[in-house]
């Protein structure tokens, strides 16, 4: 887990390179299985009111969403989050996070257009649901982090067994997080600018 000397600051050689990376205003995508926590996070970091579109629900829902493991959920995004976080005087982030039902899967594909980066949410509970984000991302070729969301009575599993249960390649960064707190998540996108940065620099250099 990067520590508080991993925030890209102004004046540092990294703040520096990394206009050169990334532009000025970065769409971020925050996306996960459904009850991984995505739209606490995007609540917790955003330093405006967030946008969101959470509804109750209802028994439509029942026999089409799988609340295994997160039986008290009474909510749940229908189309996105949205939220925005100044990292320093170069980069602002703007969070758009995803719904993460298998019937609003169709709506990724519009969600995702101009992000420059992604945050997939893993729930060790229900660690499966994550797979669909990791593999959308893969596919599409956009950097993303794996941020572990703690969850009270979870099972701890160290990032190693994380990465190694997701098939998760050893460049891409496997972080624990805790989405209700501003610090870690923002933490959580630190990691995330930094390593689109890195990933964007070969092509920038060629």
């Amino acid at each position: 887990m990067a520590s508080a000397d991993s925030e890209i600051r102004p004046g540092t050689q990294e703040a520096r390179q990394a206009p050169e990376a990334i532009p000025q205003a970065v769409k971020i995508i925050v996306a996960g299985g459904f009850g991984a926590g995505k739209t606490t996070m995007v609540a917790s970091v955003s330093e405006i009111t967030p946008l969101s579109t959470e509804e109750v629900m209802t028994e439509a829902s029942q026999g089409v969403d799988d609340l295994g493991g997160v039986e008290n959920k009474t909510t749940t995004t229908v189309a996105l989050d949205f939220g925005r976080i100044t990292i320093n005087e170069d980069i602002v982030l703007y969070l758009f996070g995803t719904p993460g039902q298998d019937r609003f899967w169709f709506m990724w594909e519009e969600l995702v257009e101009g992000a420059l980066g992604a945050v997939v949410l893993a729930d060790t509970r229900r660690l499966d649901t994550c797979f669909h984000a990791v593999d959308f991302f893969e596919r599409r070729g956009l950097p993303f982090v794996v941020a572990v969301n703690r969850f009270e009575g979870a099972a701890e599993y160290r990032i190693e067994e994380v990465r190694e249960a997701l098939d998760i390649p050893p460049e891409v960064p496997v972080l624990m997080a805790d989405a209700r707190e501003r610090e870690s998540a923002k933490e959580v996108l630190v990691r995330l600018v930094t390593h689109v940065i890195n990933s964007r620099r070969p092509a920038l250099s060629g």
